[in-house]
């Protein structure tokens, strides 16, 4: 693939970029969002100071979302120190919601100068985002004179884009024609789903939005695209590697000439280069390679492992790994063996027993454990059989909820227990004051700190509860209260030395032998990724300490995901009994039961959720050849 009007910056550099039958996008892959977004951010920066040496007018396309966070992070800190104007940059937004007013705070107007105009000094009649305030009858003639402004402005130099998991670039929906300009558009269902929390709700997501069409992005000199998380990996491998189809908008940008898709490790886990690798090239047969190789041909032919033969492995371009190892009689002795050494019923290790095969020390017997959960109900929904587990095995068990989780109680459960302390204690004025002002309450308020006060106690009593209901002491229940989630709305604060502080305090306190930790990134941005940077964070600054020799950390996954197989350290099995008593943990936190706030794009409650996929990955590990059991909870080590 040769690229027109090549990028500033070199992304085959930093990332890796290898050119396959498969891939039809030029692309790179970074091990974290972060350092590719700087990187982005020093490519538009170069852009803007070419044009200002040539006294041109730089014009760029912006997006909004999750992904170019913090490339507008980096953006404003080169302003901020280092002398980065923005005086010759003409901007132009992909999209807004419509109906949509300014000021609210689910507005792009809103977000793209929380993130990025406040904080910089480009001229206010330089910055052009799609008017959502626009009357129905005008719509057409403002999207007309849109695109034409860009075109007066002298066409984008360059466009920012993210990518919905319905393939959507700006807001264009599968069934986009490749020539669309800008528009009103009506929002794909799954769309208005991922923007159900920003919103509180789904109900509250806008129906339409207006957006620059394919045609006008296209039209773009230059286009780099972001995807953060593995919940993008699917509508990236068919963006990249697909046929070119309106039911992937993205994948009409295979015939732009200066396009880059940045990505992190997560989005590309489904091209094919990272997914099976040996069906591209040969291959540096690691370990870790070995396994995920065996695992992914013994599905792909639906044979248990020992019953993978020569032939299936050279049919599937594996010939080589078949040279290196003998035979496939040997090999596979070999991976099942491996997957065999994951199971255990000994979370914190079997005392008195042979652990040369186990993934757990024998030694202390009796460990001292930190189980961390991002919300308080994540230690439950992701372990809760191996926390009952840990418990039983007379292990000194400690929980610590990292944030309050006051944000995912609905309104009306908050009303209900004011209501109930009214009526038990009288009139209270702090919760009458809590219920007149959610009976007022509009989506542009932020809840009163005393909301927050109540609607955090509502999540530390069911915490509570099911700690208590799986054995466990009230003194070993902590809330940590991290300080980067209290703001009250969707967006949270940087993480500060007082979160890391916080954490540092809690390791110290317990010296623990064992952490489990929330290991799902989907968003870089979400909680339980600033939580695990928390964790990881204050790991560093206590790494010198004596007791942190003996500390392994283990990290689970949520209700969304599972790992995959041959990235499973750990696997520990449930009995049906333990299913049930883990759904009834489950069930003590009352509030996130019933119409919880963020319910993905799934709409089974989390039990049945996290029960079903417990029991897939028994199923997985049954079909691999392996014992036969109800439910299995996956974890991965995590070296620091």
């Amino acid at each position: 693939m040769t690229l027109q009007n090549q990028p500033t910056i070199s992304f085959s550099e930093p990332g890796k970029f290898e050119e396959t039958r498969f891939e039809k996008i030029h692309n790179v892959i970074f091990d974290s969002s972060e350092e590719a977004s700087i990187l982005v951010a020093q490519e538009i920066r170069a852009l803007i100071e070419q044009k200002q040496s040539n006294n041109e007018n730089c014009v760029l396309g912006l997006a909004t979302g999750s992904s170019p966070i913090k490339v507008y992070e980096e953006l404003v800190r080169m302003h901020q120190e280092e002398g980065l104007s923005f005086r010759n940059v003409i901007s132009f937004n992909l999209d807004e919601y419509y109906p949509m007013e300014t000021g609210n705070i689910q507005s792009y107007h809103y977000f793209m100068h929380l993130h990025l105009f406040s904080h910089i000094d480009i001229p206010d009649e330089n910055i052009n985002i799609p008017d959502g305030t626009i009357d129905p009858e005008n719509l057409r003639e403002y999207c007309i004179a849109y695109d034409k402004k860009i075109e007066v402005a002298g066409g984008l130099d360059f466009q920012l884009l993210g990518i919905g998991r319905t393939g959507h670039i700006g807001f264009n929906e599968p069934g986009s024609h490749y020539n669309s300009a800008t528009r009103i558009i009506t929002l794909d269902h799954i769309t208005r789903v991922d923007a159900a929390p920003a919103f509180l709700g789904i109900d509250n997501v806008p129906r339409k939005a207006i957006t620059m069409g394919i045609g006008s992005v296209r039209k773009a000199k230059r286009i780099v695209l972001l995807a953060w998380g593995s919940n993008k990996a699917s509508v990236v491998q068919k963006s990249i590697e697909g046929e070119i189809t309106s039911d992937v908008p993205a994948s009409y940008l295979q015939n732009h000439q200066n396009i880059t898709f940045i990505m992190d490790q997560g989005a590309a886990a489904d091209l094919t280069r990272m997914k099976s690798p040996w069906l591209v090239t040969s291959c540096d047969w690691t370990k870790e390679l070995k396994i995920k190789a065996v695992v992914w041909l013994s599905e792909l032919t639906n044979k248990s492992i020992l019953k993978l033969t020569d032939k299936d492995y050279n049919e599937y371009g594996m010939s080589d790994l078949i040279a290196l190892e003998g035979s496939a009689y040997d090999l596979n002795i070999a991976m099942f063996n491996r997957l065999q050494h994951t199971i255990t019923g000994w979370p914190g290790g079997k005392p008195n027993a042979d652990d040369s095969k186990r993934p757990e020390r024998k030694d202390p017997a009796r460990k001292r454990i930190l189980i961390l959960s991002p919300h308080p109900d994540d230690d439950v929904i992701s372990m809760g059989g191996t926390f009952d587990r840990l418990i039983e095995q007379n292990h000194e068990v400690h929980v610590a909820y990292q944030t309050s989780g006051n944000i995912g109680v609905p309104d009306e459960e908050a009303v209900k227990f004011a209501e109930v302390a009214i009526a038990m204690n009288g009139e209270s004025k702090g919760m009458k004051d809590i219920i007149e002002f959610l009976s007022r309450k509009t989506e542009n308020d932020i809840d009163t700190i005393e909301t927050r006060r109540l609607k955090g106690l509502i999540r530390r009593g069911e915490s509570h509860a099911a700690a208590r209901y799986l054995g466990l002491d009230d003194s070993h229940v902590h809330f940590l209260d991290l300080p980067f989630y209290e703001t009250g709305t969707i967006k949270k604060n940087p993480i500060s030395q007082a979160d890391i502080d916080i954490m540092k305090a809690i390791i110290e306190d317990i010296k623990p032998h064992q952490i489990y930790a929330a290991g799902d990134f989907a968003d870089p941005h979400g909680t339980h990724r600033v939580c695990f940077d928390a964790l990881t964070m204050a790991l560093d600054e206590l790494r010198s300490e004596s007791y942190m020799k003996d500390c392994w950390i283990w990290m689970y996954r949520g209700a969304w995901h599972e790992w995959e197989t041959h990235k499973i350290d750990m696997v520990i099995p449930m009995s049906p009994d333990q299913v049930i008593r883990k759904r009834h943990a489950i069930f003590y936190h009352q509030s996130q039961k019933d119409g919880v706030m963020y319910q993905g794009n799934d709409s089974r409650e989390f039990w049945v959720r996290v029960e079903d996929r417990n029991r897939s990955t028994a199923q997985k590990y049954n079909d691999l050849g392996l014992a036969d059991y109800a439910a299995m909870e996956a974890f991965k080590r995590y070296y620091f």
